[in-house]
């Protein structure tokens, strides 16, 4: 059985002009169906650059600095200085970064080795590997 709309349902300012149709039902809960799946569709987008945000790398020093210390300052200077900390043997994640400008340590380093890296890693300017990364985590959500 077809539930149609008469028109004496429709209100009077929304009375439909000559020529004009009143969507059925079915039209109306599709339409409903396809703002639904719009919204579904984008959610896991969200998600997705967040779990990608939180799982990218900066590596302290970037490659072309490879051997280079790191001073108290987030500075690059030779190895050996002293007072610096050597490149960190692995890439940092973005939560890793993340929870260390909260006031955690970076995972395997000192306290003060930690602060150092998150100068350098506050330093970083577009074109440097890890900037990309470091830009994404600073990105309110």
């Amino acid at each position: 059985m077809r539930c149609a709309m008469e028109n004496s349902d429709i209100p009077a300012e929304n009375t439909p002009e000559a020529g004009d149709e009143v969507p059925s039902r079915r039209r109306m809960l599709a339409l409903g169906a396809v703002g639904v799946s719009a919204a579904l569709t984008i959610r896991p987008a969200f998600a997705q650059t967040a779990v990608s945000v939180m799982n990218c790398q900066i590596p302290v020093p970037g490659p072309t600095a490879a051997g280079q210390y790191i001073d108290q300052y987030g500075k690059l200077v030779p190895a050996g200085t002293k007072g610096a900390f050597p490149g960190s043997p692995r890439p940092f994640t973005g939560e890793e970064v993340k929870r260390a400008f909260r006031g955690q340590t970076l995972p395997g380093t000192s306290y003060n080795q930690s602060q150092a890296y998150l100068q350098y890693i506050r330093r970083l300017q577009a074109g440097q590997s890890g900037f990309t990364c470091f830009a994404s985590i600073q990105m309110p959500r």
